[in-house]
């Protein structure tokens, strides 16, 4: 699947400002009963009640699919498989691909997802607003690493003989996303929820995105991915008051896990230069900059949308929960933004000026329009009304997209080397 400066450049993210946001309370304790959940296959209308099919059935519930933005994705594994060919594509540097796969054979977070009795523990301290929005958090989370398990398993199988190095790594990749996923998913259950991923497998719909697409977006949510991560984590080990549960702990060897996805599919779009060359790919670089990061992290959760736009918007209407692990919203995801825009010029040839005082000010007004448009769709106004309503806060917000994508791009390109790029930490 897959973000404020702390201070709109490079910060400490322990100097970040800290929030009382919403105090965890001792609950009542003891609640035994897991309650399984499905997500509807259609956004518009709430399925129907699951058909009774014997107990294995019971006690599922359907929930509207509004709550789970992220999406499932496919591609053309055709063209995926003439890209990769070594006989067609003359260019592709195998030497790099081999390393990769080294890389990504050691495994270096076999043992690392391992829970204890901190999580259970830590969830039924946690009651009310934040505690809704944090099984949010944990849902969205698991769905979009779920996502990602699925495209790169399809990618590994596709790919095993045109190019059985490249399939190896997406296959191994798919390894890691399914961790994240189960991982999240026994994080549910401490909520005394757990996601149906079988029925989620079968019953979402897939958006299809081309090749190049899937690299442009998925590069972004993993670079996206580990800035979230890995600033969440260094502001927690500062202020370890504000940890509420303990799976932020393991954010630190987890990012590294976006990181190396991320690094893999720099290696693609390199190994296509046609995808980073000319005025098109200029152009498309700066779209998904814009469009391509999504309210939580990573590929997965929402290819199409706007990118820093989507974060940043869906972010402020989460606010309880960065609150209430002590971060300024709006300071995070710009500090998310930043970060993720200097690595990404490492290979995009352009990307945007996110660092002008101006684009945040255009994020600001754009939370704003958002905001106005989320109040109307509450009201009880009806719903002709709603929407002439919407008519001219949409257009706006579509003007302020368009006016932060023309605003003079900085130029960048591959480079070897930078000083921004983040450390690994194995």
């Amino acid at each position: 699947m897959a973000s404020s400066a702390m201070e709109l450049s490079l910060l400490n993210p322990a100097s970040m400002r800290h929030h009382r946001g919403l105090a965890a309370k001792p609950s009542a304790a003891g609640r035994s009963s897991v309650v399984r959940f499905r997500v509807s296959a259609t956004a518009a209308t709430p399925a129907a009640p699951p058909k009774s099919s014997g107990p294995k059935k019971r006690g599922k519930t359907e929930i509207q699919e509004t709550l789970l933005t992220p999406r499932f994705y496919t591609t053309d594994f055709d063209e995926m498989e003439r890209l990769f060919n070594a006989e067609i594509n003359k260019q592709l540097n195998q030497a790099e691909f081999d390393a990769l796969l080294q890389e990504f054979k050691t495994d270096y977070n076999q043992t690392h997802f391992v829970r204890n009795p901190e999580f259970k523990a830590a969830a039924d301290k946690m009651e009310g607003p934040l505690r809704q929005i944090f099984v949010e958090f944990l849902e969205r989370s698991c769905t979009a690493e779920f996502s990602g398990f699925l495209l790169y398993k399809e990618l590994g199988r596709r790919l095993k003989k045109t190019n059985p190095v490249v399939a190896e790594i997406f296959s191994l990749m798919s390894r890691d996303e399914a961790r994240h996923a189960g991982f999240l998913n026994k994080g549910l259950s401490d909520f005394n929820l757990a996601l149906d991923l079988g029925f989620l497998t079968k019953a979402r719909k897939y958006t299809f995105f081309k090749p190049k697409f899937i690299f442009y977006a998925t590069y972004l949510s993993e670079k996206i991915g580990y800035w979230r991560y890995i600033t969440i984590f260094r502001h927690l080990k500062a202020n370890p008051e504000y940890q509420v549960y303990p799976i932020f702990k393991y954010f630190e060897n987890w990012c590294q896990d976006e990181n190396r996805h991320g690094d893999f599919f720099s290696a693609l779009l390199k190994a296509q230069p046609q995808f980073l060359n000319d005025w098109k790919a200029k152009l498309w670089s700066r779209f998904f900059c814009l469009s391509v990061i999504s309210s939580y992290s990573s590929i997965k959760d929402g290819l199409t949308q706007k990118v820093y736009v989507t974060m940043y918007l869906n972010d402020c209407q989460r606010t309880s929960f960065y609150e209430g692990i002590g971060l300024d919203t709006k300071e995070f995801d710009m500090h998310v933004i930043i970060e993720t825009n200097r690595t990404t010029a490492r290979i995009f040839p352009a990307v945007l000026d996110v660092e002008n005082p101006e684009f945040k000010r255009k994020l600001d007004r754009m939370v704003e329009i958002n905001q106005k448009i989320i109040a109307i769709g509450q009201s009880d106004d009806m719903p002709l009304l709603k929407n002439l309503k919407r008519i001219p806060l949409v257009a706006a917000l579509v003007s302020e997209i368009i006016a932060a994508y023309l605003m003079p791009p900085i130029e960048s390109g591959s480079v070897d080397f930078a000083e921004f790029e983040p450390q690994l930490v194995y």
